[in-house]
């Protein structure tokens, strides 16, 4: 059985959470406050965590840099929160998702199930296969209607950090810092012109992207 961890104050989200985990076949623990929350996933090693920012004791990004010490699944966060730089700052703490409150009890199922499905090793898939082109992780190589696309290293290095975290958000900053290394956090306008690359050479419809999708303010995301 898939174990949840939910961490919100709100015993009113939480009661709502764990009626709608539990019937879809979740196991739920609770925890009102960020060192519950740590206790609890040291006691009992969760599958995916929900996660509010606004505790009464620990912020929620200091439980997220304190989960991602030890522990690698999921965290989605569910907060108040809606400034962008608050997203950045959760994702690139380690969360993997951001949903914003109020928010839809079918969409935040769907985004776990969409957490749980891609906590798969990368290594476990070295092959990235679309429906328009296909990623070797391994050769580093990217083909498409059976010929090689040429990618400079650069276009090559942005490409394999979003293809190695299918279907999350990865932050401005931290595709930056992978690519680019820590100085270069600022520079989103080098995001802007790579990705229009990648368009160009591996999307059906440039303009409108299916599979390199931006998350405007926050980041970009690999689309199988």
């Amino acid at each position: 059985m898939t174990r949840v961890l939910v961490v919100d104050d709100e015993p009113q989200i939480v009661r709502t959470l764990r009626i709608n985990l539990k019937a879809r076949g979740y196991q739920v623990d609770a925890a009102p406050d960020g060192r519950t929350a740590l206790d609890l996933a040291a006691r009992y090693h969760p599958d995916l965590v929900v996660l509010d920012l606004g505790l009464p004791d620990l912020d929620g990004v200091e439980v997220i840099h304190g989960l991602r010490g030890w522990l690698d699944v999921p965290i989605i966060v569910l907060s108040a929160r809606h400034s962008a730089a608050e997203k950045v700052t959760a994702l690139d703490a380690g969360a993997d998702d951001y949903v914003t409150k109020p928010f839809g009890m079918d969409e935040l199922l769907a985004r776990i199930r969409a957490a749980l499905r891609r906590a798969v090793p990368a290594w476990a898939a070295p092959v990235v296969t679309t429906a328009d082109f296909t990623v070797d992780l391994a050769a580093k190589r990217v083909t498409r209607d059976g010929a090689d696309v040429r990618l400079t290293p650069t276009e090559w290095h942005v490409l394999e950090v979003l293809v190695r975290n299918p279907g999350r958000l990865v932050s401005q900053r931290q595709l930056l810092r992978e690519v680019w290394g820590p100085s270069y956090e600022t520079e989103t306008n080098y995001l802007r012109v790579y990705m229009a690359q990648l368009r160009r050479k591996l999307e059906p419809d440039p303009p409108r992207p299916r599979y390199l999708i931006t998350e405007p303010g926050m980041g970009y995301r690999f689309a199988e």
